[in-house]
């Protein structure tokens, strides 16, 4: 009985994603589903990238989180477009929550949108939300194993940012190790080291979400 009920739960949520697929798609834009654990730099990386990119792309964010809007302020700093949505315990954005806030934006000429998925390295995966392509950042004081321990969500991303290279020089992490792990679950993922706070590496970033803005226009 269990498992009938989560199936439902799961195509419902399908069938709400796909809509929002198309809708995105009907407006070209570029729709990326961050996820990560908590404290891991979500916000911090999309503070620093819509700050970095606003002369190129206009982005919006829907912002997910258990309770607050602190991080939605954050995002509004920037000049960025923002909606938040508070799951008020749930583990997870789904695409009923997402179209809701979809609905309250004004997307005509946005280029890119990020879903800033509520922290958790489990629930967010299973759960699509229109996007195009799934992110998971990996901050180095979590531990090189988390791909390996946490398989679905790295295998459900099409890239992977191993974010706080900055303290490196102070934890033990593996950066090897942890790429391997994940490229063992999904041979494509794209690996780019970065650290939000600093700046270092992130231009990797840019490129990649300037190819793929490219590739939606075209």
């Amino acid at each position: 009985m269990q498992i009938k009920v989560i199936r439902k739960i799961l195509e419902a949520n399908d069938r709400i994603s796909d809509q929002l697929k198309q809708f995105f798609r009907e407006k070209g834009i570029l729709v990326i589903n961050l996820m990560s654990s908590p404290g891991a730099g979500k916000t911090t990386l999309l503070e620093k990238t819509l700050s970095d990119l606003k002369k190129e792309f206009n982005m919006a964010v829907i912002e997910g989180d258990l309770q607050t809007s602190n991080d939605a302020e954050r995002i509004a700093a920037t000049g960025a477009q923002v909606i938040q949505i508070n799951t008020e315990g749930g583990c997870h954005l789904d695409g009923s929550m997402v179209l809701e806030a979809a609905n309250q934006m004004e997307l005509d000429n946005v280029d890119i949108l990020f879903v800033e998925n509520v922290g958790n390295l489990v629930c967010p995966a299973e759960f699509s939300v229109g996007e195009d392509y799934k992110v998971t950042i990996l901050s180095v004081v979590e531990g090189d194993d988390k791909p390996q321990k946490y398989p679905l969500i790295f295998a459900e991303s099409q890239v992977m940012l191993l974010n706080k290279t900055d303290l490196l020089p102070y934890v033990d992490f593996n950066m090897e190790k942890a790429s391997n792990f994940a490229r063992s679950l999904k041979s494509e993922i794209e690996v780019y080291p970065i650290s939000a706070k600093t700046g270092e590496g992130i231009e990797h970033w840019y490129d990649w979400l300037r190819k793929e803005v490219k590739g939606k226009k075209s």
